[in-house]
């Protein structure tokens, strides 16, 4: 089924404000909240859209990437799939325990539980720190981290002789009322298991996991940037009786390059260049970030600052790439030999030289 787009989610224009934008969320979230709709399959599924349109357009960064371009644009962001740590009814509803909303709807690992049942396990950081070029081109990383893992010994099931929880009745969760909303918060008693164990498993201690070092090969995408969050599913954290696996979040942290940088998918480098290259004109050699030389015309009269574009040398990004803009930087000699003074001086005997300067137009200074 495909995706709705998030301004027609939630019924705004696209130059709404971020008022507008969580007034329509707050109106959709009371109507179709599960609380005022048990069992209803079409209502709960209304929830989660309006809560996944809110978490994208509600955050500047992520509605950009969305405006710019599509789902495309948010995925891998947290568009759509983190709700575990999404806090939109806190910021709308004035505060509150929603936990258990989240780990029924979404399966996250919030602190609502359902004593007994399969229940998620958690999500995990891990952080990258990425070399630019391997950021631009993409690139194969092995990542080792340490998860927990169902317990070998017991099976993951803690140990044996299990008693309900008198407090909560083996719900984990004990309800109370909080004005319109019926708010559920883990039981005090049993930490939200539901019972207890008679006899805990020596190795885990009852827990029914054990730490254990994980690796994985993680491909990189070309063109990811700087602060990006990538998700592997599965690869968080066992869940508890059977539950689902939490996710991986891996973080990138791209390391400057010492001569590139970029905006978006252009990258951009500077060249150092003559004044005899910077008026007579000249072809240059320059190795471009993957390490091909190319030759470039530098045009006869070309400016300090001037850019030079080449296309297709930038970031490849979304099925294309960007282009390599180089900046030409005229370098001044700081010393001159007595010919080249000489030179130059007859040069300026010849072109003339005038005693006063005129100022330039003010957009001379944004050059």
């Amino acid at each position: 089924m495909s995706k709705r787009d998030y301004y027609e989610v939630l019924g705004v224009e696209k130059n709404a404000s971020k008022d507008d934008i969580k007034k329509a969320y707050r109106k959709l979230a009371i109507q179709y909240h599960p609380d005022k709709n048990q069992g209803n399959k079409a209502a709960e599924e209304k929830f989660k859209e309006a809560t996944e349109a809110y978490e994208v357009l509600s955050d500047d960064k992520k509605k950009s990437s969305y405006d710019q371009f599509g789902f495309a644009g948010v995925e891998g962001m947290g568009g759509g799939h983190d709700f575990s740590n999404f806090r939109g009814f806190e910021d709308i509803f004035g505060g509150g325990d929603f936990g258990s909303i989240f780990d029924t709807l979404f399966g996250g690992s919030s602190g609502g539980r359902r004593g007994g049942g399969a229940r998620g396990g958690s999500n995990l950081r891990y952080d990258i720190e990425m070399p630019f070029k391997d950021a631009v081109f993409g690139t194969k990383i092995e990542v080792q981290y340490t998860k927990h893992d169902a317990c070998q010994s017991c099976k993951g099931t803690g140990g044996t002789g299990k008693k309900v929880c008198p407090t909560c009745g083996g719900q984990g969760q004990v309800r109370q009322s909080a004005g319109f909303f019926s708010l559920s918060q883990t039981c005090p008693h049993c930490g939200g298991e539901g019972y207890s164990i008679e006899h805990p498993c020596k190795d885990c201690g009852g827990n029914g996991l054990q730490k254990k070092k994980q690796k994985i090969m993680l491909t990189i995408p070309a063109g990811v940037e700087n602060g990006r969050r990538l998700v592997v599913h599965g690869q968080g954290d066992a869940g508890h009786n059977g539950g689902p696996c939490g996710d991986l979040y891996v973080y990138i942290n791209v390391i400057p390059h010492k001569f590139f940088t970029r905006q978006g998918s252009d990258l951009f480098c500077a060249i150092p260049i003559s004044i005899t290259q910077a008026a007579l004109g000249d072809e240059i050699q320059v190795e471009t970030l993957d390490g091909k030389t190319i030759r470039i015309k530098v045009p006869a009269g070309s400016p300090n600052g001037k850019l030079l574009r080449v296309r297709n040398e930038g970031v490849p990004l979304l099925g294309h790439n960007g282009d390599l803009y180089l900046k030409l930087c005229v370098q001044i000699p700081t010393s001159i030999s007595k010919k080249g003074k000489e030179l130059l001086q007859e040069f300026s005997r010849i072109e003339g030289k005038s005693e006063k300067s005129s100022p330039l137009p003010v957009a001379s200074l944004m050059g």
